[in-house]
């Protein structure tokens, strides 16, 4: 059993626990609640020896951690599951652990089954995921078999089925008469492995109950109340009905209705009593997160507000628009593309066209019909066969209404340079030209 009688640690002028007092039994588990900043790791590491109390004590089975005989025997936690050395395989990492507290190696790979890392037993931590290191941290507590566990955020990086498992390993060690005192965040989780419950917040004692009675300590249980969506008036009439029984009435967004102050049989009654035909009467209960955050609202010390974004989607300006690729629809200088079955690769303005593109330094397909030379390597020297082409074609590549504009554009930029001197030839294109 952890017993925690008048604790008090500050850290200058800091108070992060202040005169907390807890009982954590054996054969149960006991859910260490609290928000960022609470206590809670503070706490635990007075448990361990590792932070001395400012004022008060802790025990173990009567004990402070520092003066029970071959501790790692007797108490097994997980705090950090970072504190590895990367550098060490999984197995020498526990094999170590176990030398140092006179455990026998066979029990090393007795956890590392128990944990599911028997496959990679000897890669190095350093390696692990998140998960698998959060495995590795339970193996160590595990080693030693030990009456009393501490877990700061077990199941953190964990998947669903490694939660799972998590779960069912704290039930089984408390079902076995150990004490098992979790910390966690996750109010679901709680919910469904915790038997009692220990809140703190700001360093002090806020609850230490079980799960039920915290949950009915903070939280008001209501019906749900129901009636025909396309009878409205029969919702005024019941609530009215409601009202002068002695309930409290509240509506809800979806049109049901919220009735406190009143049992279902009664609602019932009275709904016979009215004439009113019900569509749902159903209790609700709190959540443990519901009631949780309930306890703690006045306990939390890191409030977000909300991110208003001001200033930082300006509208663009009217000329900074990017131009949208809409074909046709009667605009000078726009096409249809090719369908993808006929290409695939980027489509280019026709050449001579208003608000034509020349075409890329990659040679990027220009418009059906144009010229070769328009779709060549500007960077490459072309040879005398390619310039006689490229004459002949180019009025090919005009557009019948728009070729007496565009006729001083058809011979294409790289034309011009095409004739070789006598002295040079195809075969001597230099390096640098060719690339």
């Amino acid at each position: 059993m952890i017993e925690a009688v008048g604790l008090t640690k500050r850290y200058g002028d800091k108070t992060a626990v202040y005169n907390l007092s807890f009982q954590v039994r054996p054969g149960a588990v006991t859910g260490f609640l609290g928000p960022n900043g609470s206590g809670k790791s503070t706490t635990m590491r007075m448990i361990l020896g590792l932070d001395n109390p400012t004022a008060g004590r802790v025990t173990i089975g009567g004990y402070p951690y520092r003066k029970l005989p071959n501790a790692p025997r007797q108490v097994g936690a997980l705090l950090d599951a970072k504190a590895v050395h990367g550098g060490r395989a999984a197995r020498n990492h526990l094999l170590s652990l176990a030398q140092l507290s006179g455990i026998p190696a066979r029990r090393v790979d007795e956890v590392l089954g128990v944990v599911g890392l028997q496959d990679v037993a000897k890669r190095r931590s350093k390696g692990f995921s998140l998960g698998m290191g959060q495995r590795l941290g339970i193996a160590a507590a595990l080693l030693g078999d030990p009456q009393v566990l501490l877990f700061d955020e077990p199941v953190n990086g964990l998947d669903p089925e490694g939660i799972l498992w998590v779960r069912n390993l704290m039930k089984a060690l408390a079902a076995e008469g150990r004490t098992v005192f979790v910390s966690s965040h996750l109010m679901s989780e709680m919910a469904l492995t915790a038997d009692h419950l220990i809140v703190i917040g700001r360093g002090q004692l806020l609850a230490d109950m079980s799960v039920k009675d915290f949950i009915a300590a903070n939280s008001a249980g209501f019906a749900r109340v129901r009636t025909p969506d396309t009878e409205p008036q029969l919702r005024e009439k019941l609530a009215s009905a409601l009202a002068e029984a002695g309930g409290h009435v509240l509506p809800e967004q979806d049109g049901a209705l919220r009735v406190t102050g009143l049992p279902l049989p009664r609602i019932s009654d009275i709904a016979h009593e009215t004439d009113v035909r019900l569509w749902e009467l159903s209790p609700h209960q709190a959540s443990l997160e519901e009631a949780y955050m309930r306890m703690t609202q006045a306990a939390v010390d890191y409030r977000s507000t909300v991110d208003q974004k001001a200033g930082l989607q300006q509208p663009l300006p009217p000329g900074a628009q990017p131009p949208l690729p809409v074909p046709g629809q009667g605009q000078p200088g726009w096409y249809a593309p090719p369908p993808p079955q006929q290409g695939g690769q980027p489509f280019a303005m026709p050449q001579g066209q208003p608000g034509a593109v020349p075409p890329g330094p990659y040679g990027a397909p220009s418009a059906p019909g144009a010229p070769e030379a328009a779709q060549a390597n500007p960077y490459a020297q072309p040879g005398p066969q390619t310039a006689a082409q490229a004459a002949p074609q180019a009025p090919a590549a005009q557009p019948a209404p728009a070729a007496p504009a565009a006729a001083p554009q058809a011979q294409p930029p790289a034309a011009a340079p095409t004739a070789q001197s006598p002295a040079s030839s195809p075969d001597e294109t230099k390096p640098e030209d060719a690339r």
